[in-house]
């Protein structure tokens, strides 16, 4: 099937340009280039021939070796060989999971620091709290 630069987009933008099944990153301009760093091609996380569509809900990106070696399995299969659960997050659900990662980090940070050293301790904690919490690779 051919798909548009629009299509191409779109999809590589559900995993924020990760192969949803290694968690490799890919090249958008490296699209069905085999051999090149970050190649990748489109994957249907329901195989046709089991009776995959090519909507836009069952298309995925990803390397070519993943892509290739998937074959008829299941995605469940596919990335369970390589100690995945899930695909990696879009760009906007990856920016909410940090913001709250951020939160919460901070948040526990202030009340234990606030609790064994005082305000001003439980600030500074805050502070470290939320930047190791917005750090956090949330797709891990």
């Amino acid at each position: 099937m051919q798909y548009t630069l629009q299509d191409l987009r779109a999809i590589y933008d559900r995993t924020s340009g990760y192969c949803h099944i290694c968690g490799k990153k890919l090249a958008l301009s490296n699209y069905g280039r085999f051999g090149d760093k970050g190649a990748w091609e489109v994957e249907h996380s329901n195989a046709r021939v089991k009776g995959g569509t090519d909507r836009l809900n069952n298309l995925y990106p990803a390397c070519i070796s993943c892509n290739r070696s998937k074959g008829t399995v299941t995605t469940r299969t596919a990335r369970a060989r390589e100690d995945r659960k899930r695909a990696p997050l879009s760009r906007e659900k990856r920016a909410a999971a940090r913001r709250e990662n951020a939160i919460i980090g901070g948040g526990l940070s202030f009340i234990g620091a606030a609790a064994l050293a005082g305000t001003g301790w439980g600030i500074v904690a805050a502070a470290v709290g939320a930047y190791a919490g917005y750090k956090t690779n949330p797709d891990k």
